[in-house]
């Protein structure tokens, strides 16, 4: 199930239309209330979300859905309007899986639409990640250091899965970029960098094993214990 919170009409009966024909089911919703009411009650399989919304805007609900245990893995593509360039980037910050800039062809929704689901599969074999007192929990999407919960942004989190799933492999920005936050690397580190300071922070005694390869990116210092 596919959902689409659209406020112009218009707009939002040609998303439900092209996703419609290209097999997916749907459901549509003209502002933020109705659509943050249905999803107390269902979970849809991908949201297309307008920013500009009456009440509560797109970026207002992407915040408020990843802060959720329950809704932070649902995939999210962002629709913006022309110029919207702060929207968009703050949007992918906050953890929107794609945007799109209107006007966008059917073709160019149902395309990114099945992009984003193939990404979102699971794709984990292992359940926990640990290392010493450090203990990633990947189906409760949780945190543990030494006992205690530690509350981590979706970035975050999907930085630090990638991390321990191989230690000691060094990711390039490019890499790190492509993977969390399914775009180009554009040659400004300071998103990155910027999460990467915030984690070392809540992990503690565990944020230096987080090592900083010069002129490179990062990597997880394979064998090394607070």
């Amino acid at each position: 199930m596919i959902w689409c919170v659209e406020d112009d009409q218009s707009i939002r009966d040609i998303e439900l239309y092209a996703l419609n024909s290209a097999g997916f089911e749907t459901r549509g919703f003209e502002d933020g209330l109705s659509f943050w009411e249905a999803l107390s009650k269902d979970k849809p399989e991908l949201i297309v979300l307008d920013v500009m919304l009456p009440g509560m805007d797109g970026i207002e609900i992407l915040a408020k859905m990843k802060e959720s245990a329950e809704f932070c893995n649902i995939p999210v593509i962002m629709a913006t309007a022309k110029g919207q360039e702060y929207d968009r980037i703050h949007g992918l910050d906050l953890g929107a899986d794609d945007y799109m800039v209107k006007p966008f062809s059917i073709m160019e929704l149902v395309s990114r639409v099945k992009a984003v689901l193939r990404r979102s599969q699971p794709r984990q074999v292992s359940k926990l990640l640990k290392t010493g007192g450090l203990v990633v929990n990947l189906d409760e999407h949780t945190v543990m250091v030494d006992g205690s919960k530690v509350q981590l942004t979706y970035k975050e989190f999907e930085l630090l899965r990638i991390f321990l799933s191989h230690p000691g492999m060094v990711y390039t920005r490019e890499q790190l970029f492509a993977q969390v936050w399914q775009m180009d690397y554009m040659g400004d580190s300071r998103t990155l960098d910027s999460h990467i300071r915030t984690l070392r922070q809540k992990l503690v005694g565990y944020g230096k094993m987080i090592e900083t390869v010069r002129n490179v990116g990062y990597r997880w210092e394979a064998g090394y214990d607070k």
